[in-house]
């Protein structure tokens, strides 16, 4: 397997985290279910021009898109095809960083899967193509990141509230209160959750509860036993069922569970993408 990480340049590094790159991925799971973030992803699938998405319950219903989606941002998790992903190219952006490059409000994008070529006409059926002829990931991505940076040549003005306001919930790990936020960026909250929703695509409780919950994902990880209680204290749940609730609510999981599938990925050695969770046959 062959995978690739870059940071972009200036400007584009103030809204993309990175650009990633797979190649010959492949597991003994068929489906993985994609946990909140609270970001947008842009993914192109350089095998064929489709990817299938499921939702968690049915896990039969499947939505189809062309070989180039925008991922919103989600408030739950949902499912992709493991076949589907052996090659394949994607942009991770920042909280907030897609809405410069995508021309729509990122509101219009929440718990949904778009076709690129709806949002930036057949350029995007075009840039496929052209990464799909290409044989060098550095190429690849190179060419990629020249689209992302043509496009922020007329993006549109960013709020500095919302992006105070994301640095506050991240930095806070989600446990700061919306009401308090907006007093810190000197707006009402309705106002608060208009510009939030607009620039983000979550309103600022749930954009919270996703960088809560990402918190309980990483001190877990840091942690050789698991005291739940210690942890739901640390990450700001009310007590531990508050805890379990959250994690069934947003992997489908509890804790316990998850970190025992973690635990048997760890121990044979499989590649986990970001976000993901290789679901056991």
């Amino acid at each position: 397997m062959l995978f690739r990480s870059y940071k972009p340049r200036a400007p584009l590094g103030e809204f993309v985290e990175d650009i990633w790159l797979y190649r010959n991925y492949v597991g003994d799971h068929a489906r993985e279910r994609i946990l909140p973030s609270g970001t947008f992803e842009i993914v192109f699938n350089l095998q064929e021009d489709e990817l299938r998405i499921y939702d968690p319950e049915p896990l039969d219903a499947c939505r189809r898109y062309a070989g180039a989606v925008v991922s919103g941002p989600y408030g739950g998790s949902f499912m992709s095809d493991a076949a589907e992903e052996t090659s394949i190219l994607g942009v991770h952006f920042k909280p907030g960083g897609a809405f410069p490059l995508l021309e729509f409000s990122a509101g219009e994008f929440t718990n949904t899967h778009v076709d690129l070529r709806a949002v930036w006409g057949l350029s995007a059926v075009e840039l496929r193509e052209q990464l799909c002829a290409l044989s060098r990931p550095k190429e690849q991505i190179l060419l990629l990141e020249r689209a992302l940076l043509a496009r922020l040549v007329d993006r549109p003005h960013r709020h500095g509230a919302v992006r105070h306001a994301l640095d506050l919930l991240i930095r806070t790990g989600g446990q700061a209160m919306v009401r308090d936020v907006a007093r810190a960026v000197d707006l009402s909250q309705r106002r608060l959750i208009e510009v939030f929703v607009d620039e983000v695509g979550l309103r600022p409780k749930q954009f919270a509860r996703v960088q809560r919950f990402q918190r309980g994902l990483a001190l877990m990880r840091n942690k050789a036993k698991a005291d739940w209680a210690q942890l739901a204290a640390d990450c700001g749940y009310f007590d531990q069922a508050h805890l379990i609730h959250e994690f069934v609510e947003f992997c489908g999981v509890a804790p316990a569970d998850y970190r025992r599938r973690q635990k048997q990925l760890d121990d044979a050695a499989v590649h986990v993408k970001r976000h993901h969770l290789p679901l056991a046959e």
